[in-house]
């Protein structure tokens, strides 16, 4: 094994652990001896931890805030001394990765898509150039690893026995102080989460065909997802944004309607179980990364589309 003990930031939301956080469990366990972790605040999420495959759980309670989360993590970072940290690249993991880097004065690799041990060194890729260059770095010494989601599939839980240590921290006054959260309603939709994702692409041609994507969604019980061109022309909110400049996301379906495979909405798509794409183009790039092709008019075959699930919803 590359390291001896790999410390995974659990990110809560609701007091459960997100996807991407038990995800890193796993990807944590193909270098590690033993895997750690770590739930600051939210002390319930740590017996699911364990359950999804980590060694040992440390809590932190009654901790609030970025600022105090970050001081608290550092000062169990110090105390265990971990070889590696792994962090989900969710909107959150990706700030709080990169300022638990800077309070340990630690290096921070972001956007990994693999993990590997070579010589007895973890490395780690991550792409540059929107995926047409491959970086690989070698560990060193204590660091950050913001892993993609979908790189690493979490595991099944089972009920497993798991040491869980309650630790007291000091860390400092927080210097800043959340005295309110505003969230529009379109900033609740978690496609990260997603199980089903159904997306549009500027090919559905118009906002009013759009809403296709929307019902088969709403029918699938998924999520909605869209390409920038769409984001851009107001045909959706950005919260909807699937790619480099929006939400990387791992499905278990990606259905990609009228979407051409640009480098940044692919680069966001990968780590999906099933992929399918319809285009009307048959050279279309999306069909490379696809399991299933469908070339036609997207707007009439997500019709088609919506008519055999009710079919299938009606028996």
């Amino acid at each position: 094994m590359g390291c001896k003990n790999v410390m995974v930031y659990i990110e809560t939301a609701e007091g459960k652990p997100v996807n991407a956080s038990l995800e890193m469990i796993t990807g944590a366990k193909t270098i590690a001896e033993k895997v750690t972790a770590v739930v600051i605040g939210a002390a319930d999420a740590a017996k699911e931890a364990i359950n999804y495959g980590a060694d040992e759980a440390i809590t932190v309670a009654g901790v609030e805030g970025d600022e105090s989360v970050v001081a608290a993590f550092a000062e169990v970072v110090k105390k265990y001394a971990p070889e590696m940290i792994f962090v989900g690249a969710t909107a959150n993991g990706k700030i709080m990765g990169a300022r638990i880097a800077a309070a340990l004065k630690a290096g921070c690799v972001t956007d990994v898509i693999a993990v590997k041990e070579a010589d007895g060194k973890v490395v780690l890729s991550s792409p540059m150039y929107s995926g047409t260059v491959i970086s690989e770095s070698v560990v060193e010494g204590t660091a950050v690893a913001i892993v993609r989601g979908g790189v690493f599939k979490k595991a099944e839980p089972a009920e497993k026995d798991g040491n869980i240590i309650a630790e007291t921290v000091e860390i400092p006054a927080a210097k800043t102080k959340v005295v309110d959260t505003v969230q529009e309603i379109s900033e609740s939709v978690n496609l990260e989460e997603a199980d089903i994702i159904i997306a549009g692409g500027r090919g559905m041609g118009s906002v009013e065909n759009f809403e296709l994507v929307k019902e088969l969604a709403s029918l699938m019980g998924g999520v909605v997802g869209a390409t920038r061109p769409v984001i851009d022309e107001g045909w959706i909110s950005r919260a909807h944004q699937v790619g480099q400049s929006g939400k990387i996301v791992a499905p278990k379906l990606y259905v990609a309607a009228g979407i051409s495979g640009a480098a940044q909405h692919v680069s966001g798509i990968t780590g999906s179980d099933f992929i399918v794409a319809i285009n009307k183009d048959e050279d279309a790039t999306i069909f490379e990364y696809s399991d299933v092709g469908i070339v036609g008019n997207a707007t009439e075959a997500i019709k088609v589309l919506i008519e055999e699930v009710k079919k299938i919803q009606a028996q």
